[in-house]
């Protein structure tokens, strides 16, 4: 049994990796990535609840930027449940920032919606040698959002470590050809870990 609610309103945040390609002028459209597969599947196995999705990534965003529209792109939506991914690109900044950040959000979210949140980590692949320096930044940036799903009894997505192990079978590129933004396969990946997560 889903742990979606008939009739639930699920919104999903995040930088380029959610956003897809998806057209924003069309608040219904949910990009090709992870949130396309998500909802499609969903749909498939639950046509029953009435459940919609909401995608509201942003190419390039980071955590301050998602702070900077969350009133719109979040608070007025009403969602009751919320997926966030966000974190490659916040990897210069600092954790401190990231985390107290992240944690606003999800406080000011809870206050004012009471809503479900679902956390899913940031990944990278390292498909060059100067890839292998970002883990220096995006390992605890991994954790604080570890802790954030601990802190706030959420739902979470280990991306990193699944990615890690998938990419033993077959190098990185097969997954992530950049080392960050998804293949068919990635995304398929992603999809089914949420799925999983929520009991779909």
């Amino acid at each position: 049994m889903t742990l979606i609610d008939d009739n639930a309103v699920v919104l999903f945040q995040g930088d380029s990796i959610t956003d897809a390609g998806r057209n924003r002028d069309n608040g219904a459209d949910l990009g090709s990535g992870y949130v396309n597969l998500i909802a499609s599947l969903f749909a498939n196995k639950h046509d029953e609840k009435g459940v919609s999705f909401l995608n509201r990534g942003v190419g390039g965003n980071r955590v301050v930027d998602l702070e900077e529209r969350w009133q719109a792109d979040c608070l007025d939506l009403k969602p009751t449940w919320v997926s966030i991914y966000i974190g490659i690109n916040d990897t210069p900044f600092r954790l401190e920032e990231y985390t107290s950040t992240y944690r606003k959000l999800m406080q000011q979210t809870k206050n004012q919606l009471n809503a479900n949140f679902i956390l899913i980590e940031p990944f990278v692949l390292p498909v060059n040698e100067q890839q292998k320096t970002w883990r220096k930044d995006l390992d605890p940036k991994i954790q604080a959002v570890r802790d954030l799903a601990n802190e706030f009894k959420t739902l979470y997505v280990p991306l990193d470590g699944l990615f890690a192990a998938a990419a033993t079978k077959t190098g990185p590129e097969y997954w992530a050809p950049d080392g960050v933004h998804p293949s068919a396969a990635g995304n398929a990946l992603i999809a089914n870990a949420w799925l999983q997560a929520v009991k779909a």
